[in-house]
């Protein structure tokens, strides 16, 4: 069931503010952190995950495991899991109920950082720190190629299979597995809901059998190199917050996913905020007071999808 596209109103941005001459094949926000909320600190651990090789950021409720929680992977944008402002992102969700795994989905190789334009800048020096950026574009480019569902999803698989033996009270207690994404990590969100192919039998009928999703829904915040097959096979629930004229998530494939995921039943909701960055979701902060509002907007929107599903 789709809802109408919401649009969470901010005016002027400090993104809009900005020289025109910007390099849309990442956006700095997805490979490169806002300045870290002031008198906030991360409180969870990177570990092993049981006998792999991932490295996993894990975030627990404070009552956790004397109260019941509910399992859920956080999938980051370029700047991974050493990134202080996504181990705080993290650490939200875990003070509202959620046991929360977040995966080195990249294997280690975080988006080369971006310049970083500070609110304050002059004109003079924005432009200066965009030609910087537009030249380093090409190697983001080519960081994002690499970053494909053939290098990404085995480890995903890896960490649900894991976790499901770890965590398997916390997967009962929330009836399967929530997962939230943001940037190139809400596209694997996407992955993660999709049917797939049954992997036992050997007859015909049996290859014509489909698996459910490994999730049992989702949110995701400014997806990124989202193509229009990756809307293909979608079962779970999915809440979508998207920026107005993301070139990273180009209206017209989010128009025609909202029709494809319409046209298959997929229950889910789109909201788009105007005036806003992408990667303005992400714990980070903003001089703007309107992206703040957007960013808590969000949030909460996310938040609210997995808690009614």
């Amino acid at each position: 069931m789709a809802d109408n596209d919401v649009a969470t109103r901010a005016p002027e941005s400090d993104a809009q503010e900005q020289p025109t001459a910007q390099a849309p094949a990442a956006g700095e926000h997805c490979v490169t952190d806002r300045p870290t909320p002031a008198g906030v600190s991360s409180t969870g651990e990177i570990v092993k995950l049981g006998q792999t090789d991932i490295d996993v950021y894990i975030s627990k409720p404070s009552d956790y495991p004397h109260a019941p929680a509910r399992l859920l992977l956080l999938l980051t944008g370029g700047t991974g899991i050493k990134s202080v402002n996504n181990q705080i992102q993290a650490d939200r969700f875990a003070s509202e109920g959620y046991l929360v795994l977040m995966p080195d989905m990249f294997g280690g190789d975080t988006a080369p950082a971006a310049p970083m334009v500070d609110d304050s800048a002059s004109l003079l020096e924005k432009f200066k720190i965009r030609a910087a950026e537009m030249a380093k574009s090409f190697v983001i480019d080519m960081w994002l190629a690499r970053i494909t569902p053939d290098k990404v999803m085995p480890r995903l698989h890896k960490v649900v299979e894991t976790a499901r033996e770890q965590h398997a009270e916390a997967i009962r207690h929330g009836d399967g597995i929530y997962a939230v994404g943001y940037c190139v990590g809400a596209r694997f969100v996407m992955h993660l809901a999709q049917e797939r192919e049954a992997t036992s039998g050997g007859d015909e009928e049996a290859a014509k059998q489909k698996e459910p999703p490994l999730i049992k829904a989702g949110a995701l915040a400014h997806p990124a190199s989202v193509a229009p097959d990756d809307f293909k096979g979608l079962k779970a629930p999915l809440s979508f917050v998207c920026v107005e004229n993301d070139p990273l998530f180009p209206d017209e494939v989010r128009s025609a996913g909202e029709d494809q995921m319409a046209d298959a039943n997929v229950e889910h909701e789109v909201q788009v905020y105007p005036g806003v960055p992408h990667g303005f979701a992400v714990v980070g902060e903003y001089q703007d007071q309107s992206i703040k509002d957007a960013q808590a907007t969000a949030y909460d929107q996310m938040l609210k999808w997995l808690q009614n599903h």
